[in-house]
């Protein structure tokens, strides 16, 4: 459904988020490490997230990558699929026509709008905190 990126942006986002609520900034090496995420892809996505400004990038030996509390609890993970996918898994033909809508739709647009929107609602209604904290609690992972 989502883009390797958008798939490993997700991941080092929620890893990120539950460092930095124990106080901790992490390096790429860890992020990738605990994601189960390739460095050098890892590094790209988060730069791209911190021109978001989701995240926070701090350079020198004792950088790494960062949230403060505000932004676990407002961002929310259509702001993360946005910014690496774009909206087009909000707005897309689920065929991958050019143009879909109620006057020309394809086979699928009656039944995918539904969908469409409600895995809007869910991903505008789910923030990083929520993520985090079932990743802390243990009740869910991030890598097999």
């Amino acid at each position: 459904m989502f883009s390797k990126a958008c798939e490993h942006g997700i991941k080092a986002v929620v890893y990120i988020a539950t460092q930095s609520l124990s106080g901790h900034r992490v390096k790429i090496t860890e992020v990738s490490e605990h994601t189960g995420t390739p460095e050098a892809f890892t590094a790209k996505v988060l730069g791209l997230l911190s021109k978001h400004n989701i995240l926070h990038s701090i350079k020198g030996p004792f950088g790494g990558f960062e949230m403060d509390k505000k932004q676990i609890h407002e961002t929310r993970l259509a702001e993360i699929v946005n910014a690496v996918d774009g909206n087009h898994i909000f707005t897309g033909c689920a065929l991958g026509l050019k143009e879909c809508n109620a006057d020309k739709p394809c086979p699928m647009h009656n039944n995918f709008v539904k969908i469409r929107t409600d895995l809007k609602n869910m991903m505008e209604n789910t923030s990083i905190h929520d993520l985090a904290i079932g990743l802390i609690s243990g009740e869910s992972i991030l890598i097999r």
